[in-house]
């Protein structure tokens, strides 16, 4: 993953807990690294050993931490980082939703050794679809109802998310169906 991804667990914890907390959680995920580069690749091994060692150190579920991080992605770094990226995505959380699909194919002009997943949506009905996920990368499919999560707060909608399918009980993706006011 791209170090703005490590960067923003950095900010997440940093903002919310402060830096003391940020330096024992990073001496306990055994991350070497003082600093992270925002357009550099890093190993994916680096993000999850951050996660982990957020969940142990907050003593707080890894799903969880994966939840709140994807609603901290949506509503801080990428509110901040690529307001106008964001915000060509749609003017409402449907219309995001439906678009999500092409979302990356922009994102990789900034990140060209991106590795992104790839989303699908399918049953779309006035207040309710479903989303499939599809993605190389296991383990992330809280980090996706946090960013949906996120996405819901930024349009200022109600939504009621519920993971109906998932590779963890041998599926080959996940689905996701979402309803919102």
């Amino acid at each position: 993953m791209y170090g703005i991804v490590n960067k923003a667990i950095e900010e997440l914890v940093v903002e919310n807990f402060g830096e003391e907390k940020w330096h024992l959680i990073k001496a306990k995920s055994g991350i070497d690294i003082d600093f992270f580069i925002s357009s550099e690749a890093y190993d994916d091994s680096i993000t999850f050993k951050l996660a982990q060692a957020v969940s142990s150190e907050m003593n707080l579920p890894i799903d969880a931490v994966f939840v709140a991080f994807g609603e901290w992605w949506i509503l801080k770094t990428a509110k901040e980082k690529y307001g106008s990226l964001l915000a060509s995505g749609g003017n409402s959380f449907k219309e995001f939703i439906v678009h999500l699909p092409d979302f990356h194919t922009r994102v990789m002009l900034m990140y060209p050794n991106l590795t992104p997943p790839e989303f699908q949506v399918t049953e779309i009905q006035e207040n309710e679809l479903n989303l499939h996920y599809f993605s190389k990368r296991e383990g992330l499919s809280e980090f996706v109802r946090g960013l949906m999560q996120g996405l819901a707060k930024f349009y200022n909608v109600e939504i009621e998310i519920q993971l109906v399918q998932s590779r963890n009980d041998g599926d080959a993706h996940e689905i996701f169906h979402i309803q919102w006011n």
